[in-house]
């Protein structure tokens, strides 16, 4: 494996008595996307910020392309970074506050141009281009901070509740946005609570807790971790059935029966035996089965079972 973009080497950052961040360890590769999340308080954004350099650590170090990031303003520049309320210039238009950081940038004129079209285009800003920022809506101005972000071509990219105020329309662009970056070869760490989304442009979750990596992986592994020696199936019948959730649920080791007309899905045995002499005697039952199969965690369940409490 190549050499990480990123990289933080025991960073901490404590407030007083808080413990933000908490010895943290973590490497981002080219082409990778770590989906972060945990509850309001656990660190995340803290997170964000002293990786990009805008919080000094109290301690560790954050390297960019295996240098020190501290005070190296060239490694500065590799890195674009989104918080959750991106700050812009109200009275401008979007072109001209993006010209406005492409010079802040020392980008030639005509560069600039080019950068400001194809994100515009990217991010479906085109036809709001000459509007003033002010007259646009929060998901318009998530989009615009996403821009801004990308204007220098950072190699790494961080981004704070980026989906915040998109509609569904929007969120789906969101991912195709987000699949092209890692395409790339771009190193990005999206901290998000749409956990629904994230099976679909990570390649790895990290969840924070108390300011502490308490799990990090590939999605499928994180997802599934969980399951252990149980597992659910999703049975699809032809026809609805009358009274079949009771029928179902006084079988023995089927649990958490959940029945919608004509989909069902339980929780069973994860072995293969056992799930075939299930399916054995569900059919036995004379039941319309048109399909039966197990059924990964979603992201979302694999977070709650990891029993992370909300910070208050």
């Amino acid at each position: 494996m190549s050499d990480p973009l990123l990289q933080a080497v025991g960073l901490t950052v404590q407030f007083a008595k808080t413990m933000a961040v908490n010895y943290l360890d973590m490497q981002v590769h080219s082409g990778e996307l770590i989906g972060l999340i945990g509850p309001n308080g656990s660190g995340k954004t803290t997170l964000l910020r002293a990786l990009c350099g805008l919080q000094r650590p109290s301690c560790g170090k954050v390297l960019v392309h295996g240098s020190l990031l501290e005070n190296d303003w060239e490694l500065l520049r590799q890195i674009g970074f989104t918080p959750d309320t991106p700050p812009v210039y109200e009275q401008l238009s979007v072109r001209d506050f993006l010209r406005f950081i492409g010079r802040g940038y020392d980008l030639p004129a005509s560069e600039t141009e080019e950068r400001i079209d194809f994100w515009l285009e990217q991010l479906w800003l085109t036809e709001k281009a000459n509007e003033p920022i002010k007259a646009l809506s929060r998901g318009m101005r998530q989009r615009i901070g996403i821009a801004r972000t990308m204007i220098p071509n950072p190699s790494v990219v961080l981004l704070d509740e980026p989906a915040a105020g998109l509609d569904p329309a929007g969120r789906a662009q969101f991912r195709q946005l987000l699949c092209s970056l890692r395409e790339q070869g771009k190193a990005i760490i999206v901290s998000s609570h749409i956990l629904a989304d994230m099976d679909q442009y990570c390649s790895h979750i990290a969840i924070m807790s108390a300011g502490r990596l308490i799990k990090f992986g590939t999605v499928h592994v994180i997802a599934n971790e969980h399951s252990g020696e149980r597992c659910r199936y999703l049975m699809t019948l032809t026809r609805p059935v009358a009274g079949l959730h009771a029928q179902l649920a006084s079988m023995d080791g089927i649990e958490k029966v959940n029945v919608d007309r004509d989909r069902v899905q339980l929780e069973y045995s994860s072995q293969r035996e056992d799930a075939a002499d299930l399916l054995y005697r569900l059919v036995d039952l004379k039941l319309p089965i048109s399909a039966f199969a197990p059924i990964a965690l979603d992201l979302e369940e694999a977070y709650l079972r990891t029993g992370v409490k909300q910070v208050d």
